[in-house]
C-alpha cells in the first residue's frame, strides 16, 4: 500500500495566513498608534529600529515551528499536522506600550534610551521564557487559574478592551462598523458573504470609510494622510540593549509576568494541539518563543512572540505548514523592507482597536469558564490592581499638564494618585498575587494562602510591586527615607496573621 504524502502546503494555508497574517499586523498598529499617537514618540524610530527587530522575532519563530510541523508529519505519518501559529504576544504588546515604553518617554523625552529599556526588557522575558520553559508545568500546579487567568484578564479588561474602545468611540462611524462585523462573524460564529476572512473584511472595510469620510471631515477626528513610504531598514544586532539594562530594572515586576505568563500559555496551547491531533513537544515549542523573543531584543525588537491559541481553529481551516511559512515570510521580510510600516501606517486605529476588543473579552470570558465557579470573587480581585495601573495611566497624562509636580494637585487628590500610584507599580504580578491568595482562602487552604502573603509581603517590601517610587523602581527600603514599604508590608503581614488566627480557630473547633 502506498503510503500517503503530507502536503505541507495547501491551497487552505491562505485563509489561514490572513488571520495570523492580520493578528500580527494589528499589534504593530496598536504599538505604533500607543506610541505615536498618545505618547508622541517618534515615528521614525518606531518604523526604522523598533518594528524590523519585532518582525525578525516572529520570522524565526514562525520558520521553526514550519518544520517542526513538517517533522512531525514525517514523524508521524500523519497527512494533516497543522503548523503551531506564533506572533507577537497581544497582551505584553500593549502593557509594555503603556506600562514601560510610553512611560520612560515622558520622564525622560529620550526616544533612543526608550528603545534600548525596550530591548532590555525583550532580553529580560526572553531569559526568564528561557529559564521557566523547564518549570511551567510547575508554575501551573503552585499558582491557581484564578492568580494567573485572572491577571491576564485584567489586562484584557483594561487593556485590550477599554483603552481600544477609546480608539473607536475617536472615530465612531469607522470604529463601530468593524466592531460590527467582528461582533456578527468572530463573536457570534457567522460567516461573512463570500466566504472573506472576517478579520480581513472588518479591517478592510473600517479603513475604506475611513479614507472616504476623512477627507469629508466626517470622521470625529483629525484625518492623516498616510506617508506613501517605504522604511527600509535592515535589523541589525546590537548591545544598544545594555546602555538600557539599568533603566529596565524597575519594569521587571512587569517583566517577568508576561514572560510567565507566555510560558503558561503555551503549555495550554501545546495541550490544545495535542487534543487536536498534532503531538508537539511542549519544551520545543517553548523554548522555540522564548530565542525568538531574545532575538527579537537583541536586533531592536519590543514586543515578545508567542505560539497562538488558535490551534484548533487554523486546523480546522485546513492550514497544515504553510501558513505559518507564509506569515513569517510576509512579516519578517516586511519589517526589513519597510512595507509592514507603510501598512501600519496605512490602517486607521480605529479599524483595528476592534479586534483587541474581541481578544479582550475572550481572555476576560476565558477566565471566568475555566476557573471553577467559586474563583470567580478571586478572578475579579485580580483585576483591580490593572485598573489601577489604567487610572494610573490617565491620571499621569493629566498630571504632565501641571507639568508632572503632584504639589500643584490638592492635597485630598495628590494622596489619592500616590495611593494609585503605589496600587499601579508592579500591577500584573501584584494581581495573580491577589488572584491566588484569595482563590486559595476561598478553597480553604489557608497555610498555602498564609506563605503567599508572605512573599508578596517580602515583594513590597523591595518595591518589586507597590513601589513608591514615582518611576517604579526597586530599592532597598532603608534607603527610600520614607515609612511607607514598612507600612505595606506589615499589612499583609497583618493580613497573614489574621489568616493564621482563622487556621488556629479551625483546628480548635475541630478538635472541640
Amino acid at each position: 500500500m502506498e503510503k500517503s504524502t503530507y502536503h505541507w502546503i495547501v491551497w487552505e494555508d491562505l485563509n489561514a495566513f490572513f488571520g495570523l497574517m492580520l493578528d500580527n499586523v494589528t499589534n504593530l498598529v496598536m504599538l505604533t498608534g500607543i506610541l505615536v499617537g498618545v505618547f508622541h514618540y517618534p515615528s521614525r524610530i518606531v518604523f526604522e529600529r523598533m518594528i524590523p527587530g519585532t518582525a525578525l522575532g516572529v520570522l524565526f519563530g514562525d520558520l521553526v515551528y514550519t518544520w517542526m510541523a513538517i517533522r512531525l508529519a514525517k514523524k508521524s505519518g500523519k497527512t494533516d499536522v497543522t503548523a503551531m501559529p506564533l506572533g507577537l504576544d497581544t497582551p505584553s504588546t500593549i502593557g509594555i506600550a503603556f506600562a514601560v515604553l510610553g512611560p520612560v518617554y515622558v520622564l525622560t523625552k529620550d526616544a533612543m534610551l526608550t528603545w534600548y529599556v525596550g530591548m532590555a526588557t525583550m532580553i529580560i522575558i526572553g531569559l526568564i521564557k528561557v529559564f521557566f520553559s523547564f518549570f511551567g508545568s510547575w508554575i501551573q500546579k503552585i499558582v491557581p487559574q484564578a492568580g494567573l487567568l485572572g491577571s491576564l484578564a485584567g489586562i484584557g479588561l483594561a487593556l485590550l478592551a477599554f483603552l481600544p474602545l477609546i480608539d473607536v468611540f475617536k472615530m465612531p462611524i469607522v470604529g463601530l462598523v468593524s466592531l460590527g462585523i467582528i461582533i456578527y462573524t468572530i463573536v457570534a460564529n457567522n460567516k461573512f458573504p463570500g466566504n472573506i476572512p472576517a478579520v480581513l473584511a472588518a479591517v478592510t472595510i473600517g479603513t475604506i470609510v475611513y479614507y472616504i469620510l476623512g477627507p469629508l471631515h466626517l470622521l470625529g477626528a483629525p484625518f492623516k494622510t498616510p506617508e506613501m513610504a517605504l522604511h527600509l531598514a535592515w535589523p541589525i544586532p546590537t548591545l544598544g540593549f545594555w546602555k538600557g539594562m539599568s533603566a529596565a530594572i524597575p519594569y521587571i515586576p512587569i517583566a517577568i509576568p508576561f514572560g510567565i505568563l507566555t510560558i503558561v500559555g503555551g503549555i495550554n496551547v501545546s495541550e490544545s494541539a495535542r487534543v487536536a491531533g498534532d503531538n508537539y513537544n511542549t519544551r520545543d515549542i517553548l523554548l522555540t518563543e522564548a530565542f525568538a523573543t531574545l532575538i527579537a531584543g537583541l536586533f531592536g525588537g519590543v514586543a515578545q512572540s508567542t505560539p497562538y491559541i488558535g490551534h484548533p481553529a487554523y486546523k480546522e481551516m485546513g492550514g497544515r505548514a504553510g501558513y505559518t511559512l507564509l506569515t513569517g515570510l510576509f512579516i519578517g521580510i516586511g519589517g526589513i523592507l519597510g512595507y509592514i510600516s507603510f501598512i501600519v501606517d496605512l490602517l486607521p486605529v480605529a479599524a483595528v482597536a476592534p479586534i483587541l476588543i474581541f481578544i479582550g473579552l475572550v481572555i476576560i470570558a476565558q477566565a471566568f469558564q475555566v476557573c471553577p465557579d467559586r474563583h470567580a470573587p478571586a478572578v475579579g480581585f485580580a483585576f483591580l490592581p490593572i485598573v489601577a495601573d489604567l487610572v494610573l495611566i490617565e491620571m499621569g497624562s493629566m498630571l504632565g499638564v501641571l507639568g508632572g509636580d503632584i504639589s500643584k494637585l490638592p492635597a485630598d487628590l495628590a494622596n489619592t494618585y500616590n495611593v494609585v500610584m503605589v496600587l499601579g507599580h508592579g500591577f500584573i504580578l501584584t494581581g495573580m498575587l491577589w488572584g491566588a491568595i484569595m482563590a486559595l482562602v476561598i478553597d480553604h487552604k489557608l497555610k498555602e494562602a498564609i506563605w503567599y502573603l508572605i512573599v508578596t509581603a517580602g515583594l513590597t517590601l523591595f518595591g518589586v510591586i507597590h513601589s513608591v517610587m514615582p518611576n517604579g523602581d526597586i530599592y532597598l527600603p532603608w534607603l527610600t527615607g520614607k515609612t511607607s514599604p514598612y507600612l505595606l508590608t506589615a499589612a499583609y503581614l497583618a493580613f497573614a496573621g489574621v489568616l493564621l488566627i482563622m487556621k488556629v480557630t479551625e483546628k480548635k473547633a475541630v478538635a472541640d
